[in-house]
């Protein structure tokens, strides 16, 4: 039938609507399947990312945040395949949301290791960060934990560079003015 698309979008728009995202998700899974092309494609796509996302914004970021990364691949693939579409600009801006959330979680790991002892573990974490999501908001943080965990391995070298770019790069943030005072308290 010529209405199946439709249908099968709004069974699963229904299913949004009522907060069973799973079963959302399952039925605009079904219409990508079968209709990567129809004129409604697009918006099939973007709700199936919202879903994700709609999810994912109500966690604390200390719970997992593994549909942000489904988030964010289902939105990079509404880019990918419909660049044209209107929900694309939305799309991006939440791709970097959802890179923000990833890097946080990576930071708050990073910090409880760091508390715990264990600065190895933390150093990954932050490393990841600084490579992985370079431009979010939570670089600052990753830079000064970073210094903390280089001076508590006896690098004082390292930890001194990672605050003189802190105090540079991000001197209008809590980080990098904490890292101003601890050069100025250095020399």
């Amino acid at each position: 039938s010529t209405h199946a698309p439709r249908a099968r979008f709004l069974i699963g728009r229904a299913f949004y609507l009522e907060g069973e995202f799973d079963k959302a998700i399952t039925e605009w899974q079904t219409f990508m399947a079968f209709y990567p092309s129809h004129q409604i494609a697009d918006l099939a796509q973007y709700h199936m990312a919202m879903a994700y996302y709609d999810q994912v914004i109500v966690k604390g970021i200390e719970q997992d945040q593994s549909l942000a990364g489904k988030a964010l691949e289902e939105f990079r693939k509404l880019v990918r395949a419909y660049p044209e579409s209107r929900y694309a600009t939305d799309a991006l801006a939440k791709i970097d949301i959802c890179r923000g959330r990833l890097a946080q979680k990576e930071v708050w790991v990073a910090s409880y290791y760091f508390t715990q002892g264990n600065a190895g573990a933390a150093r990954l974490r932050l490393e990841r960060v600084l490579r992985e999501y370079p431009r979010t908001l939570v670089v600052p943080e990753a830079l000064w934990l970073l210094a903390e965990v280089n001076l508590r391995e006896g690098k004082p070298a390292e930890a001194g560079r990672l605050l003189q770019r802190l105090a540079q790069e991000f001197a209008h943030t809590e980080f990098g003015r904490r890292a101003v005072q601890r050069l100025r308290a250095q020399r």
